[in-house]
């Protein structure tokens, strides 16, 4: 099972915070575990605040309301760029511009260097980007066991819910591309 490049859904059930009502993007999923972001929990400071903080001038004025994310528990002082691929040369799509970034099978690109910010804060990068602090791990066998326990819906993921879907809409839209809605899902968790 591979569910790179899809959203992870918390069952109503779910009582940890960081997940309560979360959609979680996986950028990598694989024997070793998996690594994703939150993207429908904004912190309490935007993209102006936060290019303020590390002493950058945000030259794009539509971006400076955007939400800094909460991606997840880990190393939450870290920022991590989820945006559409931006490649260095049209003949090599596989290299990305940025330093530091991973190509996501399925369309998008997570960077984790300071390229990407300095590229948006010129007026150039990514069109479209959702920027979190921190990031969600699971261990070896660690999702697997959830999924197993019904903690998570899967759904493959849809870049317009991620880039074009208002934050207190997305875990509702996410459930539409399974066709459910929130009201239909019972917390509790079943096993036949």
């Amino acid at each position: 099972m591979n569910l790179t490049h899809h959203f992870l859904i918390a069952m109503p059930g779910m009582e940890d915070k960081t997940f309560n009502r979360s959609v979680v993007y996986l950028c990598e999923h694989s024997e070793r575990g998996a690594l994703g972001l939150v993207i429908n929990k904004p912190s309490d400071i935007n993209l102006k605040v936060l290019f303020e903080k590390i002493e950058l001038h945000l030259s794009r004025p539509e971006l400076g309301d955007a939400p800094v994310f909460q991606g997840g528990p880990v190393q939450t002082e870290r920022g991590f760029v989820l945006h559409e691929p931006v490649f260095a040369h049209a003949e090599k799509p596989e290299e990305s511009v940025y330093a530091s970034t991973m190509t996501i099978p399925g369309g998008l690109e997570m960077t984790t260097s300071k390229d990407v910010l300095e590229a948006l804060a010129t007026g150039a990068g990514p069109r479209k980007v959702l920027v979190s602090l921190g990031y969600s791990a699971w261990g070896e066998g660690q999702l697997e066991s959830e999924l197993a326990e019904n903690s998570w819906l899967t759904v493959g993921a849809d870049p317009a819910v991620i880039f074009d879907t208002p934050v207190e809409q997305r875990y509702d839209r996410a459930l539409l591309l399974l066709g459910l809605e929130a009201w239909k899902l019972s917390p509790e968790a079943g096993h036949a």
